[in-house]
């Protein structure tokens, strides 16, 4: 199915997202009688994770703020609050604000989804979260680059110092298969990964350490609708023993390892999206 992009101007900001409906959907992402997946995508990434599953699924996937083509600005909340107000704040502009919606979060797109299904439990459907930054008392430590960006002076000089190869390689350990980043992806991830991105990932680190994390999961067990936990197992960011805290923490939830995948285990396992896709169809 095609895959529409859109730029709006949200807050006085740009916003870009993509969008795209099923073959009976009428042309909108989501018509009035099913549920809108919305995706929403990791660090350093963005809505460009959510091509495949969008051709595949239909939905909405926009670049968050601080990342991608979406505004950039140093007055902008980047922290875990201020993400999930931007989502809410988008869904109530495109009119979905109290239409049902399937979440899908991968990495802090995960945290993201977390936050805002405890927000507004009477009209999230669903939850996918996919080797997902945890809310609650997971026992979730940051690894050792999160461990310098949250430093001061040390993150700015570990920014300042990535070249375009440093980021290749930190996002090809993330995955188990040569193939799993062509060149063209790689490179448009490093043109979006400017200045203001950059300052996106140490201010949303920076407000983010794993006592916050695990307060802002304090409601996680009244979360009643169907979750799907699938984590790629050899993540070196993420461990799968968070995928189980996480699939512990969600009572009507199912977990699924992906085994030999990584941070991305779509890229490895392409089978993953399908997987994606027959959860959200019930």
């Amino acid at each position: 199915m095609r895959v529409d992009e859109q730029t709006i101007t949200l807050g006085g900001s740009p916003v870009f997202y993509r969008a795209a409906a099923p073959p009976d959907a009428g042309g909108t992402a989501a018509p009035h009688d099913r549920p809108l997946p919305l995706y929403l995508h990791g660090v350093p990434t963005s809505s460009d994770d959510w091509v495949p599953f969008l051709e595949r699924s239909g939905g909405l996937a926009p670049d968050l703020i601080g990342f991608g083509r979406t505004g950039k600005g140093g007055n902008l909340d980047y922290t875990l609050a201020g993400l999930t107000d931007f989502v809410q704040r988008l869904l109530g502009h495109l009119g979905f604000h109290d239409r049902p919606i399937q979440l899908i979060g991968h990495d802090w797109g995960g945290a993201v989804a977390l936050a805002l299904a405890q927000r507004h439990q009477h009209t999230v459907e669903r939850i996918v979260l996919i080797n997902a930054v945890p809310l609650g008392p997971t026992g979730f430590r940051w690894h050792r680059n999160a461990r310098l960006w949250r430093r001061p002076l040390l993150g700015e000089l570990a920014m300042g110092a990535t070249t375009k190869w440093l980021l290749s390689r930190a996002l090809k350990s993330g995955t188990t298969t040569g193939a799993a980043w062509p060149q063209q992806r790689l490179d448009a991830i490093w043109r979006q990964f400017d200045q203001g991105t950059q300052r996106a990932i140490l201010r949303l680190y920076r407000a983010s350490d794993e006592g916050s994390l695990a307060r802002a999961g304090a409601d996680l067990n009244t979360l009643t609708m169907p979750a799907l936990v699938l984590w790629g197992t050899r993540d070196p960011w993420i461990p799968s023993t968070i995928a189980d805290a996480c699939h512990q923490a969600l009572q009507n939830s199912r977990l699924e390892p992906a085994p030999d995948a990584g941070h991305w285990p779509w890229l490895d396992h392409p089978a993953v999206i399908d997987r994606v896709a027959q959860f959200l169809r019930g």
